[in-house]
């Protein structure tokens, strides 16, 4: 990166271009660099690593350099680096997401996931989450959230790391004298069950599901996200795009015996005949 040119900042979000959450994350960098903002031009969350195949895409200009998609948060990231953005950005920053993206919840996230695309395109990229308070009536703590992704993008520039990782930060719902620090962490393990899907019926006796409600337990390790914002730590979790497990190449290279003449494939040690040879 060229320091006499000033970063090119890409901001995006899955809660869409009008949320609260990105505005304070333009306020947080305002100073940093120079900013893009390409959000969706709705809400968009869970959306997940989804990308729109099959209807087009529409851009509007809302005012310089802010820009909604009709698509995801990863419709978004394409579209700002290979269409809207005068070269390639420096930095990618998704969020501030209004509700914690940790644990299993990274696969669902929108927020995460224009992280991880802008990781696939080679930018350095992070993304930021807020938890939200037990009251609904209660504001969420932006005034926190603006302090740390301040601090952590700052780090960020100062050393960028390898475009292959890409950090997931998650934010408690204190003010800043009530955070106990900062944490590097792994994804924890949330426990699931069958009360997490409540069912109603709507007034003609037809059921009906609300799905998607956190659980609150999850399994006991002192080294997760989950753990950390628990006590009051800032998370940041490096994550990347690589989900092979190794261990299991070699545990299952027996499975690279050849199928018989026939097409039909033959016995695989340690897992009995084929079905059909029986």
């Amino acid at each position: 990166m060229n320091p006499d040119i000033r970063p090119l900042i890409l901001l995006s979000n899955d809660d869409g271009i009008d949320s609260r959450g990105i505005a304070v994350l333009e306020e947080a960098v305002r100073e940093m660099g120079e900013l893009y903002v390409v959000a969706p031009e709705t809400e968009r969350s869970a959306a997940s690593h989804a990308l729109t195949l099959h209807k087009p895409l529409r851009i509007t200009e809302r005012s310089p350099r802010h820009y909604a998609v009709s698509g995801t948060p990863t419709d978004c990231v394409n579209l700002a680096i290979f269409t809207i953005l005068p070269r390639k950005p420096d930095f990618l920053l998704s969020g501030i997401n209004h509700g914690a993206n940790m644990a299993d919840d990274v696969t669902y996230s929108g927020t995460v996931s224009a992280a991880f695309e802008g990781s696939i395109l080679g930018v350095p990229s992070m993304a930021f989450s807020l938890t939200v308070p037990e009251d609904p009536s209660l504001p969420l703590a932006f005034e926190t959230a603006r302090h740390y992704v301040r601090l952590l993008v700052e780090r960020m520039m100062a050393a960028p790391p390898s475009p292959s990782i890409l950090f997931s930060v998650n934010i408690p719902d204190r003010p800043v004298s009530g955070i106990s620090g900062i944490r590097v962490t792994r994804l924890g393990k949330r426990v699931f069950g069958s009360g997490d899907i409540i069912r109603k019926e709507d007034p003609r006796g037809r059921p009906y599901y609300w799905i998607g409600l956190s659980p609150k337990d999850y399994e006991p390790d002192p080294q997760s996200d989950l753990h950390a914002v628990d006590h009051g730590f800032v998370s940041v979790t490096p994550l990347h795009l690589d989900l092979t497990h190794y261990p299991s190449l070699s545990r299952y290279q027996s499975w690279e015996s050849e199928a018989d003449p026939s097409g039909v494939p033959g016995p695989v040690h340690g897992l009995g005949a084929h079905p059909l040879s029986s």
